[in-house]
């Protein structure tokens, strides 16, 4: 079975140095290239895009207004 090329692009970004400084490490503690970790988060970040399902810092705020108000969602439920 014959590999599937990609054509490969340059990227030059400015990012928070403690972001970029938590991706070196990434990338060293799991033995791989920076390269592959970016590529990868940016990867993951489309497809979820994609799929239209919730962000994080959504679910996170769904979640703590469950936490603080559910008893009254249920009362207004009823």
């Amino acid at each position: 079975m014959k590999e599937k090329t990609h054509k490969r692009a340059k990227l030059e970004l400015d990012v928070d140095h403690m972001l970029l400084n938590d991706l070196r490490m990434l990338a060293k503690r799991e033995g791989c290239q920076l390269q592959a970790v970016v590529e990868e988060a940016i990867e993951q970040l489309l497809r979820n895009r994609r799929q239209g399902g919730p962000r994080h810092h959504v679910m996170a705020a769904h979640e703590e207004s469950l936490a603080r108000f559910g008893s009254l969602f249920e009362r207004l439920a009823k």
